[in-house]
């Protein structure tokens, strides 16, 4: 990680949620300063602007409360193609745009990790799980289903065929506190990790990652994080239109960006469900640009001072 490029990839999808706003969310990162921050740290960035998805395709969903499908798809196979072209060179750094960017990034680091002969571990920083399928989704909104797709659950008929899925028990999931009743049964029979913010509030947010971390390391695999604004607890973070009480306070959320830079692991990342739109002042996204920053390396001692 401390060596590589940082690729900048710009989704302005917003075609996963029905809320508008998400898709100003890459240009929101750029005007908080996240390449002057990074350059600052000594990483080189070169930033590839923002993608334009795939040209649509009739995809006709099985589920007609699902929204936007054929969208989520083309934006799925634009960032399978950037990322995986992008992991070649350095690391990925995708900025959304509403979780379903996730469908595409995730997608392209699992290839990237398939053809280096490497497993990938999924650390999932969010208060929901995203494992409804495309066919067992209430709200229709397709940011409510990466996890799943990337798993290699049934009922993504018209998505683009893996090149390689994701071991679950090579998922993750901190942060949760928003799954409804189906997601949970999914969930028990899978074998991904999941820790909720109860068991955050037992323990603490260390050994759960921290144990995480070291199964990367043994197996030598890459690790994708993926960072929702909604792991955060709203009172720091409210720019997200799926705000839940009770998540990560600023220190653990540091915490967190700060052992993953300490692990050396970290080989791409997502920044999603930002919307400026309902911000104040530039609060969540230069919130989130902070937890970049530490993620690459600078403490929170290392912080200038700001007049909010």
């Amino acid at each position: 990680m401390a060596d590589k490029t940082l690729f900048l990839i710009g989704a302005t999808v917003e075609s996963g949620q029905r809320i508008a706003g998400c898709g100003m969310g890459p240009d929101a990162y750029r005007a908080a300063g996240l390449t002057t921050i990074l350059r600052d740290l000594g990483r080189e960035v070169r930033d590839l602007g923002n993608l334009a998805p795939a040209p649509l395709r009739e995809v006709v969903p099985v589920n007609d409360r699902v929204h936007r499908m054929a969208e989520c798809v083309a934006w799925t196979e634009a960032l399978i193609e950037a990322g995986q072209q992008a992991a070649t060179q350095g690391m990925p750094i995708f900025l959304g745009g509403d979780h379903s960017l996730a469908l595409g990034s995730v997608a392209a680091m699992a290839a990237h990790a398939g053809r280096e002969g490497r497993p990938l571990f999924v650390l999932w920083l969010d208060a929901h799980s995203d494992y409804h399928t495309p066919v067992t989704s209430d709200s229709g909104n397709l940011h409510g289903t990466p996890v799943a797709y990337l798993t290699g659950r049934d009922g993504f008929d018209g998505f683009p065929e893996l090149a390689a899925k994701v071991d679950p028990a090579r998922v993750c999931m901190i942060g949760l506190r928003s799954v409804d009743t189906e997601e949970r049964a999914a969930l028990r029979s899978s074998d991904i990790l999941t820790h909720d913010m109860r068991d955050i509030d037992e323990t603490g947010i260390v050994r759960p990652l921290r144990e995480f971390l070291e199964r990367v390391r043994q197996e030598n695999g890459l690790l994708h994080v993926s960072l929702d604004v909604d792991f955060l607890d709203p009172a720091i973070a409210p720019a997200v239109g799926t705000t839940v009480p009770g998540g990560a306070t600023f220190r653990e959320a540091h915490l967190v960006m700060e052992l993953l830079h300490d692990s050396g692991l970290v080989s791409s990342l997502d920044l999603v469900e930002l919307n400026p739109m309902l911000d104040e002042r530039g609060k969540t996204a230069r919130l989130m640009i902070d937890l970049t920053a530490s993620l690459f390396g600078r403490r929170v001692i290392d912080r200038p001072n700001r007049p909010f």
